[in-house]
């Protein structure tokens, strides 16, 4: 992914001297680390996360009544969504081809482990793929599911392997104060919670444009300055910097893997594929093509920054472009749980799958 021009950011962080000063560091020149170079090329030369949407008959990998996984937010066809062509395309790289999912094989490669998303109600959406995915290969192994509040858990009891949930909006941390409830950009307590996984894959930016009444916290906290609010891009770089802090201080890549989910796009306004009347509802096919016309969101390039700075190896799965294509993939008004138009999550089956594959074609890599 580029960088943006610099009077582009310029425009969008001259607010203060704190955005100033971001804004030249995001700028600084560095050499990228590992954990960019990784999430682009594995040693085979190949980029992933550059190719085109094409029409697969064997596709959907699994029956969404097979599965008893699935969020009700999530499941499309059992709320009476009548097309189901969005289920039916395969991501293909440009210059290979991603392998197959094989859930027996990565039962197996991760026989006795534990491996954990963490992040929001899209970290849900690919923690229940998975799952899904897994459970279709043997629909037969016993399976032990739990999910209570921000905590769940699928066990494939037969392989010892976990795959756990642990919801968290920001990765940093919310706490109710005399104040109010403050989001605070320095501290990350939460991540107690993580340690002795075996694999860990992250994701956060969707909450970090709430406002009014969806929004979760009262202040903003960095040091000891409370803030009423602040530039959203900014605070989400300084929360992801605390987190990048903690990945570098608790985990021993000898032990544990760790994967960035990547930016997941939403698809409210047809202007960023060059429909401005419409958004996601009614979408039956993706966008064809070769670049998305709105571009890199900026949550992307910040997340990007992050991870050149990190220290230690994590992979991004650079999941933004292809799932900006993926128009036609979401709930819309097709969901069990979610009032209104739903175009941030993703029918399941449907493109968290293709999440998942890049996962298991990065593990097998």
């Amino acid at each position: 992914m580029g960088f943006l021009s610099q009077p582009l950011f310029l425009t969008l962080f001259l607010f203060s001297h704190q955005t100033i000063m971001a804004y030249q560091y995001y700028n600084t020149s560095t050499t990228p680390s590992s954990s960019s170079s990784i999430g682009r090329k594995l040693g085979s030369g190949c980029n992933f996360f550059q190719g085109k949407w094409v029409y697969d008959a064997s596709y959907p990998l699994y029956d969404y009544s097979s599965c008893p996984f699935i969020d009700p937010e999530f499941n499309c066809q059992k709320y009476n969504r009548p097309d189901t062509l969005y289920q039916k395309y395969r991501w293909q790289p440009f210059s290979c081809n991603l392998p197959r999912f094989n859930g027996k094989d990565f039962l197996e490669s991760w026989r006795g482990k534990k491996i954990m998303f963490v992040g929001d109600s899209l970290s849900l959406n690919m923690w229940e793929s998975l799952s899904c995915m897994i459970h279709s290969s043997v629909p037969h192994s016993k399976t032990t599911f739990i999910k209570k509040g921000s905590l769940g858990s699928v066990t494939f009891e037969d392989y010892g392997v976990k795959l756990l949930l642990y919801r968290t909006t920001y990765l940093v941390d919310i706490v109710n104060e005399q104040a109010g409830r403050v989001l605070k950009l320095d501290s990350i307590q939460n991540g107690n919670a993580w340690r002795g996984m075996d694999m860990l894959i992250f994701n956060s930016w969707h909450w970090w444009t709430h406002t009014g009444s969806s929004q979760p916290w009262d202040y903003i906290q960095e040091g000891n300055k409370l803030y009423k609010d602040m530039n959203r891009l900014i605070a989400f770089y300084k929360g992801m910097t605390t987190w990048a802090r903690w990945v570098n201080r608790n985990v021993d890549p000898s032990k544990t893997k760790v994967f960035f989910q990547g930016i997941s796009p939403t698809h409210y306004e047809g202007k960023d594929w060059n429909e401005p009347s419409k958004s996601c509802s009614g979408e039956m096919q993706p966008l064809f093509g070769t670049k998305y016309p709105a571009g890199t969101p900026m949550a992307a390039v910040v997340v990007n920054k992050v991870l050149s700075r990190i220290k230690k190896p994590v992979y991004l799965l650079d999941i933004t472009t292809l799932s900006q294509y993926r128009k036609d993939a979401h709930p819309t008004v097709y969901s069990g749980n979610h009032n209104g138009l739903d175009c941030s999550h993703w029918c399941l089956p449907g493109l968290p799958d293709t999440w998942n594959q890049l996962l298991y074609a990065a593990l097998i890599s």
